[in-house]
């Protein structure tokens, strides 16, 4: 059966034009004025809706072992609830055992991972060991497994974190490969002073998380990271930016022709650092890097229209409330994250889009567009196009409703945004040519959704 979107207001990363689309076989056929319905052909009325290309999460944790737990969210109810929210497609993050092999690593997550998606997805291969056995398994990881980004931590030290050879040693390999490097930028010898420094002052409570993680200790990685890449020539991209300090370190780099890929994430462009001064509700926002300044909001706005960020992702790592109150007599045993994969495109809609922040081409580009570009996934996702991935969100702009732990679907039992008033909802979500959420409802089944390979990386934005 083909599917046949009527009368809808198509936006891209470029167009915003009204315009029917005719889907077959997973794909985009034909894009047109008028488009005369088969008997057979299911039919969408999209008269009066945004038709957009299905929302791309490059940063999500699903299932994630941290901290002596897990993240509550597995990989169904993960990307269930990233498709109710618009977002067809995650990227989610493996990691490295020390000692043990990326290919290890890759067979743990894809037991996880397989057959219990909903949305599409990919992989990063977070490199925690990097060493000449690891070094060996670059080129095969990229070519056999289309996994063409690798993360690196500069922070937890004795679990995830690498040194600075190691980094140089990653990038020359990586790059000889036509892969990327992407980092969690924090100064983690830095932090981990400030968080014993803090400790032993009894200073126990969630604020002091973010306290020991001052904007110095990430503009300071950032700026290390960007001298590095520039170094070894490798892509380069920065993940979660939060801060003023930081981004002016990339515009720098931009001074000197180096272009390093920056994301944000939602909560850094609406929620702040006064959240933290809630006592132990605060847990709810530990997450790492913290919640910044408002004037570090408005630099990651102006950022993103300047086209220095590219991409709002989530970081989302959801826990439970009692997963959290592991550090309620240490702000240091708070697991770190929060639930944000169900919300991301249309809080940005709401928040950016309707008060004049952000036009809505910018809104697909940086919620979709850029991601498929930067990891090697343009054009078959990313954009409304003949060729394309039939991944599209019908959204209405002008449907208001509260955001709620009671109607959310992440895995949580609270929501960081609870009794927000939104503007902007994502209706009709089809992913691949199916309808998969129709009227809040759940149209599909675990194992639908598929494994994307990756393109190698080309500097094409």
């Amino acid at each position: 059966m083909a599917l046949l979107i009527k009368n809808g207001r198509i936006i891209t990363a470029t167009d915003d034009y009204v315009a029917d689309i005719l889907i077959e076989d997973e794909k985009i056929i034909t894009i047109g004025q008028s488009l005369i319905a088969r008997e057979s052909d299911q039919v969408i009325d999209a008269a009066n809706k945004l038709v957009i290309p299905g929302g791309i999460d490059p940063h999500v944790h699903l299932e994630m072992p941290f901290m002596g737990t897990y993240s509550s969210d597995n990989y169904e109810t993960g990307t269930t609830a990233a498709l109710f929210g618009g977002t067809t497609m995650v990227i989610d993050f493996i990691l490295q055992t020390q000692g043990k092999s990326l290919h290890a690593a890759l067979k743990e997550w894809k037991g996880r991972s397989d057959g219990n998606t909903v949305s599409d997805y990919s992989f990063h291969m977070a490199v925690t060991d990097f060493n000449e056995d690891t070094k060996a398994e670059i080129k095969d990881i990229i070519e056999k497994e289309g996994i063409s980004s690798f993360k690196t931590f500069m922070a937890y030290k004795g679990a995830l974190m690498i040194d600075d050879r190691q980094m140089v040693g990653l990038m020359n390999e990586v790059k000889k490969h036509g892969g990327m490097v992407t980092t969690h930028a924090t100064n983690g010898d830095m932090i981990d002073f400030l968080v014993a420094k803090h400790k032993s002052e009894k200073k126990l409570s969630p604020l002091y998380h973010y306290i020991s993680q001052p904007e110095i200790t990430e503009a300071e990685a950032t700026s290390r990271f960007a001298d590095m890449a520039q170094h070894t020539g490798v892509p380069a991209y920065v993940v979660h930016m939060t801060c003023e300090g930081a981004l002016n370190h990339i515009r720098d780099a931009t001074k000197r022709n180096q272009k390093v890929y920056v994301e944000t994430c939602i909560q850094y462009l609406v929620l702040d650092a006064s959240l933290y001064d809630k006592g132990f509700e605060s847990a709810k926002w530990v997450m790492s890097p913290p919640l910044r300044e408002k004037k570090d909001q408005a630099t990651l706005w102006a950022g993103i229209n300047q086209g220095l960020v590219q991409i709002v992702a989530t970081d989302h790592c959801p826990f439970m409330w009692e997963q959290k109150k592991m550090g309620e007599n240490d702000f240091s045993k708070i697991p770190n994250g929060h639930p944000a994969i169900e919300h991301r495109m249309e809080l940005l809609f709401s928040e950016g889009v309707t008060k004049n922040k952000i036009s809505l081409n910018k809104f697909v580009e940086v919620t979709s567009t850029n991601v498929a570009k930067i990891f090697g996934m343009y054009p078959q996702k990313g954009t409304i196009a003949v060729g394309s991935d039939a991944d599209i969100v019908i959204f209405d702009p002008n449907e208001k409703h509260l955001i709620s732990v009671n109607t959310h679907h992440m895995n949580c039992d609270y929501s960081s945004y609870e009794g927000w008033e939104i503007k902007g909802k994502c209706k009709t979500i089809i992913l691949r040519g199916k309808v998969v959420v129709d009227n809040n409802k759940l149209m599909t089944k675990k194992g639908y959704g598929k494994f994307i390979k990756r393109n190698k990386v080309s500097s094409i934005i």
